[in-house]
């Protein structure tokens, strides 16, 4: 297994398809922070109330210059319906379906024996390095606040 990313690590390039099919590539992203949000599942109560945190706090984040993407193993098909479900209009949850959780694997949260990654909330800089990173218990929903005070203290 790849060793877990840390603060101050460049990160690799990336691109992967979001729920309406369209490529998200991190090297686009440039000049803007960027919100790794690492779900395990889609269509559990814990991943949902996930990305509904970064819907609801979307224009805090667009103010702090920053994008907020999910990710997670499931593929485009499942992501979209999910979405929807969620009523999720503004915030894209890609795809890390094949190669299996590829991204996870790259920055080190893939969970080996479950197949799929951790939760987990990884903040790449407008310089494409790790500024923020954090790893919850599978079960614990994750404090968007604590990535916004992050955010607004640096």
């Amino acid at each position: 297994m790849v060793d877990r990313v840390k603060v101050g690590d460049r990160v690799s390039d990336f691109s992967l398809k979001d729920q309406e099919g369209e490529y998200f590539q991190l090297s686009k992203c440039k000049g803007q922070k960027v919100l790794l949000s690492f779900h395990p599942l889609a269509w559990t109560p814990v991943c949902a109330d996930q990305m509904k945190s970064l819907e609801a706090n979307k224009s805090t984040l667009d103010a702090l210059n920053t994008i907020a993407v999910g990710i997670s193993v499931d593929s485009v098909p499942c992501k979209k319906a999910w979405a929807s479900n969620l009523g999720l209009v503004n915030t894209r949850i890609l795809a890390d379906f094949w190669p299996h959780g590829g991204i996870s694997q790259l920055y080190g949260i893939f969970r080996d024996k479950d197949g799929f990654s951790e939760r987990a909330n990884i903040l790449v800089d407008e310089g494409g390095s790790i500024s923020f990173v954090k790893v919850y218990e599978v079960r614990t929903l994750p404090d968007i606040h604590e990535v916004i005070d992050f955010l607004r203290a640096s």
